[in-house]
């Protein structure tokens, strides 16, 4: 099986979630720039995750330029990654109405990390079914990701919930940039 329809249905799917994302920002409601100001906790969390499923696009987009086939468990896996991207726009909603909150804290970084989760499982399922050993590129970069999510986690209960959404702005820088060792392979 080609890889077309997969990556046409996944970026169908995450256009709609950066589409949601945008939904769930309200503009504020008078038209003066103090009025604006005041809804900075949604911009910010709007843009930390809309940075966040943004870099997950360009991942999987490396991935499957990479990948020549995919078999049952790499749908599989792609269409738990694609999940897990879903629940962005409920955390990113709920955590944008309270920003210093706990739950709404975790909620977001649990999702954070369901999502690492599920791309490293697809990273695994396409080394898998492919020969091409470059698909691993990622792989350890996704394992220390799954890594500060849990410190963040961690940091949120123990030092002060906002921990979750500044690590996981730090982690923005890590994965910025894309591995070289792909860029390269693709030329």
């Amino acid at each position: 099986m080609s890889t077309g329809r997969l990556e046409a249905f996944s970026d169908g799917v995450i256009a709609i979630v950066i589409t949601i994302l945008v939904l769930n920002l309200t503009p504020p409601k008078g038209d003066s720039l103090k009025d604006l100001l005041g809804i900075e906790h949604g911009v910010f969390i709007y843009l930390l995750s809309f940075s966040l499923v943004a870099i997950y696009w360009l991942n999987h987009h490396h991935l499957f330029q990479v990948a020549k086939k995919i078999n049952s468990k790499v749908l599989w896996a792609n269409i738990f990654f694609l999940f897990s991207l879903t629940l962005f726009p409920f955390s990113t909603a709920w955590i944008s109405e309270h920003l210093f909150s706990l739950f709404p804290q975790l909620l977001y970084g649990l999702v954070i990390c369901l999502a690492d989760c599920a791309f490293l499982l697809m990273v695994i399922t396409l080394s898998k079914s492919n020969e091409e050993p470059i698909i691993k590129a990622d792989f350890r970069k996704t394992v220390f990701s799954i890594l500060l999510n849990i410190v963040a986690l961690i940091l949120g209960i123990v030092i002060n919930p906002i921990m979750v959404c500044l690590v996981n702005l730090l982690m923005i820088l890590l994965w910025i940039s894309p591995n070289k060792k792909i860029e390269h392979f693709l030329g």
